[in-house]
């Protein structure tokens, strides 16, 4: 028996009524291969750039990298950590706010939950947020909070809500429905089957994606001070404006550290969250086990 044979002999057969995914054809893979490679170099040729200078971009960072050691002022390091405490405090409020939006219009986004009308329409709304850069929220909101970090806190909310409530809503369509089933089969109502039968499948993955998010939002918000929304990047942008490479470099040091820092914590976190649901799973299918046992037993 040739080896052909035996892969196609030991494929299990499907349930009836199951149809398993077909095979892409080959000439759609190498279409598609032919126009990804064709879109890069169309994008690589595109942009008009000096890719030679690529080359004497170590030299130049190593020279600036110098300037900025050489000028540094230890007395401007408390300055630049109270900026920078205070653009996690602006990634940390704009999370919240986001998630405070976010969860609840997940549930409106999830097909399993309500109808496909209410959530096409939930999901348009997070794709118009999601196309919106912050930058772009930030300079909208600077004229009405003027050179405030609120003009930050409220970009980070708005932009994170579209990218959350897709997140969410994957999440929510994607759970076990026994729990589900179970809850209705014991009469309960939309709100308790939403208590008892989605919430505790999906709060440890929430939790996890809106610990990343802040993450992110802190890298966002240092980002932001470059237009006056608050921040370490506002003191980046005025050392740049005028010259002061020593306290950009000590800014760009203090960036680093505390996002690892920060990226550090969280994702401790994020790895304790996630095996504890592993481990809550694990026991579910051991007393699983152990019932089914006991029951042939009987």
């Amino acid at each position: 028996m040739t080896d052909s044979k035996l892969r196609v002999n030991l494929m299990p057969t499907p349930p009836d009524g199951v149809e398993l995914p077909k095979k892409p054809l080959a000439t759609f893979r190498w279409i598609s291969t032919a126009l990804a490679v064709a879109l890069v170099w169309w994008s690589a040729t595109g942009l008009d750039a000096k890719w030679s200078r690529l080359l004497e971009a170590p030299a130049d960072m190593w020279t600036l990298g110098r300037v900025m050691f050489d000028s540094m002022e230890a007395g401007k390091i408390p300055v630049l950590l109270s900026a920078m405490w205070e653009s996690i405090a602006i990634a940390w409020l704009g999370t919240i706010i986001a998630a405070i939006f976010a969860v609840p219009l997940s549930f409106l986004a999830a097909e399993n939950l309500v109808g496909k009308p209410v959530a096409w329409m939930t999901r348009q709304v997070f794709n118009l947020l999601r196309a919106i850069p912050e930058i772009i929220l930030a300079i909208a909101f600077i004229p009405i909070f003027g050179l405030h970090p609120m003009a930050g806190v409220l970009a980070i909310g708005v932009g994170s809500i579209g990218t959350l409530g897709k997140l969410f809503y994957e999440i929510i369509e994607g759970i076990n429905k026994g729990p589900v089933e179970a809850v209705d089969a014991a009469g309960a109502t939309r709100l308790q089957r939403l208590r008892w039968g989605v919430l505790p499948q999906v709060t440890p993955e929430i939790t996890s994606f809106l610990l990343y998010r802040f993450e992110v939002n802190i890298r966002a918000s240092a980002v932001l001070g470059l237009v006056g929304a608050g921040g370490i990047g506002s003191d980046l942008a005025e050392a740049l404006k005028f010259k002061d490479f020593g306290t950009a470099g000590l800014g760009l040091i203090i960036v680093v550290l505390g996002t690892i820092c920060v990226d550090t914590i969280s994702g401790a976190v994020r790895r304790r969250i996630v095996s504890g649901k592993k481990s809550m799973l694990d026991v579910d299918h051991e007393a699983s086990l152990h019932v089914d046992s006991m029951s042939m037993g009987n």
